[in-house]
């Protein structure tokens, strides 16, 4: 039995109220699984002092280190234990170093969400054309397409950028690769959905007329998908750049290098600013494509 009829059988037999109920149950006892092992192996400990480390670390988180850059001690002394001044800095300089650096390494996340985003539409066009179903591609093209986007989605950014550092060393190059090629199985899924959705009379009536593949999908599906291709291609890139803020930590550049940094030396409030930026980023992106998604629909 093939893996699409026994996905249709399990979800015949689990339909209706009685099969949520049993969905339900399943879940439950997954879940009392996940518990009651956790607990035997005693791995649901909190430390010894949750709440005073807590209390502490949100203290710190609640300075972030840009507030320095005002009201930073600009004569701050660090002495040895037996009262020698062993230097001197000015934290208002200091920290204005640092968000300068801070800049560039948005811009390089920004630039490796931009092109790995990118790369991995464009990669997925050709696939999500094979898997449409609509299209009626020849099967084999289409069943080894659908498991190259099935195995793309399936491992995590992380895990292509950890292999591609390997390969191509480090720096944003590994980030671009590691975004697309993760990101063209999501691109592909989609843009599949999205041919699948079509009105299948516009197609046949080209095809009627005895136009080829290349004219069918140019005249009558791609004016059609346009618009949901950039919708979903803003929303994805949108999860691409909250993605590529932590391939810094395995050397790939941007702010997850920022961020390796201020955790390795327990320096709360410089990851606080990190953070900071991070979500003034996201949130302006989100924004932004919102507003082209409404123009869109």
């Amino acid at each position: 039995m093939s893996v699409h009829a026994l996905t249709n059988h399990f979800v015949n037999r689990f339909s209706g109220r009685l099969g949520f109920l049993g969905l339900t149950l399943i879940y439950a006892l997954l879940v009392a699984a996940c518990l009651g092992t956790l607990a035997r192996d005693d791995e649901l400990s909190l430390g010894r002092n949750p709440l005073a480390n807590l209390v502490k670390t949100a203290g710190e988180f609640a300075h972030p280190s840009f507030l320095d850059l005002w009201f930073g001690n600009p004569n701050l002394q660090y002495k040895s234990d037996d009262g020698t001044v062993l230097r001197v800095e000015n934290r208002q300089e200091v920290e204005a170093d640092y968000l300068a650096g801070l800049g560039r390494a948005t811009w390089t996340t920004i630039r490796i969400a931009t092109l790995g985003s990118l790369l991995g539409a464009l990669l997925a066009l050709p696939l999500a054309v094979l898997t449409a179903r609509n299209l009626a591609a020849p099967k084999p093209l289409a069943w080894l397409a659908k498991g190259v986007l099935d195995v793309a989605r399936s491992i995590h950014t992380l895990v292509f950028g950890l292999v591609l550092v390997g390969i191509v060393g480090l720096g944003p190059t590994a980030g671009i690769l590691a975004i697309g090629l993760h990101s063209m199985g999501t691109y592909g899924k989609l843009f599949a959905e999205a041919i699948e959705s079509l009105d299948m009379a516009a197609i046949d009536a080209v095809r009627s007329v005895g136009a080829t593949p290349d004219q069918v999908f140019f005249n009558a599906v791609w004016p059609s998908v346009l618009p949901q291709f950039v919708s979903s291609h803003l929303y994805v890139w949108e999860f691409n750049i909250r993605d590529s803020t932590i391939l810094g930590l395995i050397g790939a550049g941007g702010l997850g290098l920022l961020i390796t940094e201020a955790t390795s030396l327990f320096q709360w409030g410089r990851l606080s600013t990190v953070l900071i930026v991070i979500a003034l980023m996201v949130s302006a992106f989100d924004a932004v494509s919102r507003r082209i998604r409404q123009a869109l629909s």
